[in-house]
C-alpha cells in the first residue's frame, strides 16, 4: 500500500446543532460470523501511488458525481476499479492496523487498486473543511457526533443508506445506527472502532510503591500529592496538539455538573459563564499541581513516553496503549504491565451515571472525490467490508487502544485491556463523544477551546471570570 503524506489544503468549519450519541447496547457479544458475501464483496485493495488530485471540481460536476455515486448500490462479487482513502491515522499503530485491513480487503477484491493519503492527525481534525471542499479522497475517517453532521449539511458527504440496508447493516443496534443518522434522517457513517477515556498506569510501579486505585476525587488528590513526594510526574499529559486536555475539561464537567449540563453547554444550552462551568476550572486547578508542566510544547506520545519509563504515575489518555505496544517490541511485558481505571467518583450526585468519553471512529463517502461515481462500487463495498467484525478485529488486534463496534465481533480474541473496555463501556449510563465531537467544530479548533485550554493550563491562576467571558463571547460570535 503506498502512502502519499499531506499536510496541507484543509480548514476546520462547519456547523450544526448536536446529537446525543447513544450508549444503549453498543457493544455487542456474538461469535465471530464472517458473512461471505460482503467478505467477497468488500475485502480486498492493492495499493497505487497516485497522489489525490488538488484542483477543486466545479460545484455542477461533484453534484453530478455525488448523485451518481449514491445510486450505486453495494457489490455483493467481488470488484475491481480504483479506490482512495483519506486517513488522519497518522501514528505508526493504527496507521500499519489499517494497512493490514486493506491488505484483508485486497485479498478477495485483487483488482481493486488502492491509494491511501495518510494526514497528520490534527492537521486533518483542523484543516478538513477546505479538503472535503475541494477534492477528497472517495472514502475518508472520520467521527460521530456533531463533526459528521456538521459537514453533511455542508453537502460534503453522500449517503450510504444502501450499505447498511444489506448484511453489514444487520451487525447494529439502534445506538450506533442513530450515531450515524445525519439531521435529514440519512445514514453517512459506518462504525468503526470505539474507546473510551480513563486513567492508565503500570501495575507493577503502583505495587512497588503500594497505591491503590482511587475510588473518589480526595483519593485522586492524596495518591497524586503521594505520587509528587516519592518523585514521580503524577499526571502526565502532552496538550501541543491542543485536543488532549478536552478530555479531563470533559470528565471533569460530568462529574461535577453530569452529563446532561455537559452536553448542553457543548451544545450552547448552557452558559461558559455559569457558576456551574466555572466550578469545572476551580476543581482542575486544584489537580494543576499534580500535572506535567510545559504541556503546551509536548504531544502526548513524548507524555506516554514517562509512563513507560516509570517516571510518570499516570495518565488520562487511551491512546497510551499505542506508546506501550510499540515498547513492547523491544521490550516484552511492557504491554502486560500496563491497566486502567474510570475518573474517580466527585460525591456530587452524578456519580450513578458513570460518564465517560467513548468517541465512535468511522468511514465515511465523500461526496466530491474527482472519482466519486467511477470509484463507487469499489468505495460501498470497502465500506460494508469496514462495518464486519472480521475487519474490525484485525485492526483491534493491532491497535489495543480500541475495540470493535461489530456486534459479530469476536471477544475472546479481545485482549484483557480490551475486554475491561467493554465492561467499563457496558457499565457506564451516559457516554459522550468527546469535546471536540459534541460542539461546534470552529469553536473546538485552535482558534477556540483548543486554544483556550492551552491559555488555562498556562495561567490557571488568571482572573477565570474574564477568561470565561471570553470563552462565551467566542462562543457566540459563531452564530
Amino acid at each position: 500500500m503506498d502512502d502519499q503524506e499531506k499536510h496541507a489544503g484543509l480548514l476546520s468549519g462547519g456547523q450544526v446543532t448536536r446529537r446525543e450519541v447513544l450508549k444503549k447496547g453498543l457493544i455487542g457479544a456474538a461469535g465471530l460470523t464472517v458473512l461471505p458475501a460482503v467478505i467477497a464483496a468488500c475485502s480486498n485493495a492493492s495499493t497505487s501511488a497516485s497522489p489525490s488530485a488538488s484542483t477543486a471540481a466545479s460545484a455542477s460536476t461533484a453534484a453530478s458525481a455525488s448523485a451518481s455515486a449514491a445510486s450505486v448500490a453495494p457489490s455483493t462479487a467481488a470488484v475491481t476499479g480504483k479506490l482512495t482513502i483519506g486517513s488522519n491515522l497518522s501514528d505508526a499503530v493504527p496507521k500499519k492496523a489499517l494497512a493490514d485491513v486493506i491488505a484483508l480487503f485486497n485479498t478477495a477484491n485483487p483488482g481493486v487498486t488502492v491509494t491511501v493519503n495518510t494526514v497528520d492527525h490534527s492537521t486533518f481534525q483542523n484543516q478538513i473543511s477546505n479538503y472535503l471542499a475541494a477534492t477528497p479522497e472517495d472514502v475518508i475517517t472520520w467521527f460521530a457526533g456533531f463533526r459528521m453532521r456538521a459537514f453533511v449539511v455542508q453537502g460534503f458527504f453522500t449517503p450510504i443508506d444502501d450499505v447498511w440496508a444489506g448484511p453489514m447493516g444487520k451487525l447494529y443496534n439502534d445506538a450506533y445506527k442513530t450515531a450515524c443518522t445525519a439531521d435529514d434522517g440519512k445514514l453517512y457513517m459506518v462504525p468503526f472502532d470505539t474507546y473510551v477515556w480513563c486513567v492508565y498506569y503500570r501495575p507493577s510501579l503502583w505495587t512497588a510503591k503500594g497505591y491503590t486505585i482511587p475510588k473518589t476525587l480526595a483519593d485522586f488528590k492524596t495518591l497524586a500529592a503521594k505520587m509528587k513526594t516519592d518523585g514521580l510526574v503524577p499526571i502526565g499529559l502532552g496538550d501541543k496538539d491542543g485536543w488532549p486536555a478536552m478530555g479531563h475539561f470533559d470528565i471533569i464537567n460530568l462529574r461535577e455538573n453530569g452529563y446532561q449540563y455537559h452536553v448542553d453547554l457543548m451544545a450552547g444550552k448552557q452558559k461558559w459563564t455559569d457558576p456551574k462551568t466555572a466550578q469545572v476550572f476551580t476543581v482542575w486547578k486544584d489537580l494543576l499541581p499534580f500535572y506535567q508542566t510545559g504541556a503546551a510544547g509536548r504531544i502526548w506520545q513524548d507524555a506516554s513516553a514517562g509512563l513507560v519509563a516509570k517516571t510518570t504515575g499516570m495518565m488520562l489518555q487511551p491512546q497510551v496503549a499505542e506508546t506501550f505496544t510499540a515498547a513492547d517490541k523491544t521490550t516484552p511485558g511492557t504491554l502486560a504491565d500496563l491497566d486502567f481505571f474510570p475518573w474517580p467518583s466527585h460525591g456530587k450526585g452524578f456519580d450513578d451515571e458513570a460518564a465517560l468519553d467513548a468517541p465512535i471512529d468511522g468511514y465515511m463517502l465523500t461526496a466530491k472525490s474527482t472519482n466519486a461515481a467511477a470509484d463507487a462500487v469499489a468505495a460501498k463495498a470497502f465500506l460494508a467490508f469496514l462495518g464486519t467484525g472480521a475487519a474490525q478485529l484485525i485492526y483491534a488486534k493491532a491497535n489495543i487502544s480500541g475495540i470493535a463496534t461489530a456486534s459479530d465481533a469476536d471477544q475472546s480474541a479481545y485482549t484483557p485491556l480490551q475486554k475491561k473496555q467493554v465492561e467499563i463501556i457496558t457499565g457506564a449510563k451516559k457516554l459522550t463523544q468527546f469535546m471536540d465531537r459534541d460542539t461546534k467544530p470552529e469553536f473546538a479548533g485552535p482558534n477556540g477551546m483548543q486554544g483556550f485550554l492551552i491559555d488555562f493550563l498556562a495561567n490557571p491562576n488568571q482572573d477565570m471570570t474574564a477568561f470565561l467571558n471570553k470563552v462565551q463571547k467566542f462562543w457566540d460570535s459563531l452564530g
